[in-house]
């Protein structure tokens, strides 16, 4: 990864198609037209891999769980025509950087990268013992190699997991980096418009969960892409959970999203999505979290300051923790998709912090003055699904249409009419 891991298209283009079951070894193929075959390999290693939004680090050796000859070490030569390849949903390629050092991402390059999606997870661990998972995605089908972000970790060694792709069950790396430092965030399918307040958006049109700073899931299929149903555009977000799913070792059963979208006090945003509850959702007397605020340290404040959530047959926005105040409460519809609006100043001072919400086109909760952070503390954004865990069915929710911004005008769908309460 010397140059440019932003392969261009006709690079990526030059792997031939495995034959048989095996994912075999490819060439670079004839030269094209106009170059000679010295000058083509030349342009091939001279365009070799540099990820945008990554400073990359380099890593003292590599290890993975197997290999079909295709060597992990392949993945560290700077060559697209070479791979580590291992068969099987659960492979692993683990880098060790020699030493802690600071991380806040990693790049690859697929093998065949533009004809198959792969779904994997990235994990961290200090002594190559314990593990801690960071990341969980799928890549995007790209003609580049692709950064993925999260939150900055220290940490020896960097593992990335292989949970399958939409072609068959082969684990195939080109090269792959981990990265000191990331600068920049996959853009939305449609840029705002000029003059938009529109500060971020995690609508899943990038058909992954890249818009997000990273998840808390048992496996990849609790939280997965789907085409249908879904709100807008093409994709939405399936979260399912199941008794027993913690993945972050605490209480409660979950998996959820994380956006580290840290507002500070004073801040004021509008927030729209939409979220649908399958027709199977339970009905139970204890709390089902969709969508929260959560504070950034655990050893302040307990609960979340701001949680949306259901309780039996009804949906609720809770603020200021437990017990907190119910400030709003709604009847759930299951099958139909809930469009919501929500309007916060941020603050600890309930002088200052304020929530607004609208449903559906409609205000049903006009300003409210309350605080909205724990004094100290700025809040990040979780969505999905998380429970109490003596529930026994399984939940699913969808959510969509993810925005952020500063107007109300920016977070309206274009036919959209606010009504009068």
């Amino acid at each position: 990864m010397k140059k440019s891991l932003l392969l261009a298209g006709a690079l990526l283009g030059l792997s031939a198609t495995a034959c048989g079951p095996q994912d075999d070894v490819t060439e670079l193929g004839e030269a094209p037209a106009g170059l000679d075959a010295t000058e083509y390999a030349t342009s091939v290693s001279a365009a070799a891999l540099t990820a945008t939004g990554c400073t990359q680090l380099t890593a003292a050796s590599v290890i993975a769980k197997g290999h079909d000859g295709n060597v992990p070490a392949n993945t560290m030569d700077d060559k697209l025509g070479t791979r580590w390849s291992y068969l099987g949903k659960g492979g692993w390629i683990d880098y060790d950087l020699g030493a802690s050092k600071s991380i806040s991402g990693v790049t690859i390059a697929w093998h065949e990268g533009t004809t198959r999606a792969n779904t994997f997870t990235v994990s961290v661990s200090p002594d190559g013992y314990t593990y801690t998972q960071v990341y969980s995605g799928t890549s995007r089908k790209s003609s580049s190699a692709e950064t993925y972000s999260f939150s900055k970790v220290s940490a020896r060694r960097v593992r990335i997991t292989f949970m399958g792709n939409t072609m068959n069950d082969w684990a195939s790396i080109a090269e792959a980096r981990a990265c000191s430092a990331t600068t920049t965030t996959p853009p939305p399918t449609t840029p705002p418009p000029t003059g938009s307040s529109v500060v971020w958006v995690g609508d899943f049109e990038t058909n992954n969960i890249s818009q997000w700073t990273r998840a808390q899931m048992v496996s990849a299929d609790r939280l997965a892409m789907v085409s249908s149903p879904k709100r807008q555009g093409g994709y939405a977000l399936k979260a399912t959970v199941k008794r027993g799913d913690d993945p972050i070792n605490s209480s409660g059963n979950r998996n959820e999203l994380v956006r580290m979208t840290r507002e500070p006090s004073g801040s004021e945003y509008y927030y729209r999505w939409s979220t649908m509850f399958d027709s199977t959702f339970p009905n139970v007397n204890t709390w089902q979290l969709f969508t929260q605020w959560h504070q950034e340290s655990d050893t302040v404040g307990g609960s979340p300051p701001v949680e949306f959530y259901v309780y039996g047959n009804e949906v609720r926005l809770n603020i200021g923790g437990n017990p907190g105040t119910i400030v709003w409460r709604a009847p759930l519809t299951r099958g139909k998709w809930m469009d919501f609006i929500f309007h916060v100043r941020w603050s600890a001072d309930s002088k200052v912090g304020f929530v607004e919400l609208y449903l559906d086109g409609k205000l049903v909760m006009p300003k409210r003055y309350i605080a909205t952070q724990y004094s100290g503390q700025v809040n990040y954004l979780k969505i999905g699904l998380y429970r109490n865990d003596t529930i026994t069915q399984t939940g699913i929710v969808y959510h969509d249409g993810w925005l952020m911004a500063r107007k109300l005008e920016d977070v309206l769908n274009p036919t959209a009419v606010i009504k009068a309460p």
